[in-house]
């Protein structure tokens, strides 16, 4: 299994013959969103990096995608003009469908929270998700993480845009993937708690794992202020950077 990470959430994983995309935010800087912030983080438009140079020869190769949810910094309309113009069968939560399909984008299949599912020769199963601690849950709305197993290949949970749960606790000490991918920019509104991970949970996160992880959704859009260097300063102080993969935009990682 390979897995490139190109900005934020947006990532592809090769295994085998299949090319799977992962929450397509592929506007170029500043084209996807206006700021999430005004006041809390310095106002900048959405997202606040350009893709990697590689991107496109990565994304040429896509033969499948997977969306977690629907806010602008996991699909934005380049996404969405992406997966409209190949027809890129997607897999999907079922509380998304409807509203995917309304913007012309091919739904192969959709999974509900813990329903497991066949995918591309192996499984899947929807995790719920949690964006955000407090009321800023509510406001987010549903979001979904993805427990994927292949045939002889790592397993990985993508968790999503969440915090610190019980299924997340479930999934990586019950489940035990092999890889598992975590949101550690700390997002934050101008008012509300934190949508993302505090920090001592993304230890705890980081602590629980069996297998390795993969930190991201950092330095990509501006609501997010938790920069590589601070994640891998907490991590070596608490000994578990060698567990946790902090990948720059472009990076390519085999397992």
């Amino acid at each position: 299994m390979k897995i490139h990470h190109l900005r934020n959430a947006t990532l592809i994983i090769e295994v085998g013959d299949q090319v799977i995309l992962v929450d397509p935010m592929l506007g170029k800087k500043g084209e996807s969103s206006p700021s999430f912030t005004f006041f809390r983080f310095k106002p900048q438009r959405n997202p606040i990096v350009n893709l990697p140079d590689n991107a496109a020869a990565l994304l040429s190769k896509v033969t499948h995608c997977l969306i977690t949810h629907l806010h602008p910094d996991h699909i934005d309309q380049s996404g969405v003009e992406f997966l409209k113009a190949n027809q890129t069968p997607v897999t999907c939560s079922a509380k998304d469908e409807t509203k995917l399909k309304s913007k012309g984008i091919k739904i192969a299949q959709t999974v509900n929270y813990w329903e497991e599912i066949d995918f591309l020769g192996g499984r899947i199963q929807g995790i719920p998700a949690v964006h955000g601690y407090g009321f800023a849950a509510k406001l987010m709305g549903d979001v979904m993480g993805f427990f994927i197993s292949f045939p002889n290949e790592k397993s990985i949970y993508l968790s999503s845009d969440t915090i610190y749960t019980e299924a997340v606790h479930k999934v990586l000490t019950e489940f035990k993937p092999d890889i598992s991918v975590v949101a550690c920019g700390t997002a934050q509104l101008d008012l509300f708690q934190p949508l993302l991970m505090r920090t001592e949970d993304i230890l705890k996160f980081a602590h629980n794992a069996p297998g390795k992880v993969i930190a991201n959704h950092m330095e990509a859009v501006n609501h997010c202020p938790t920069s590589r260097h601070q994640l891998s300063e907490l991590l070596h102080k608490s000994n578990l950077l060698s567990k946790v993969h902090i990948p720059e935009d472009g990076e390519e990682k085999v397992y």
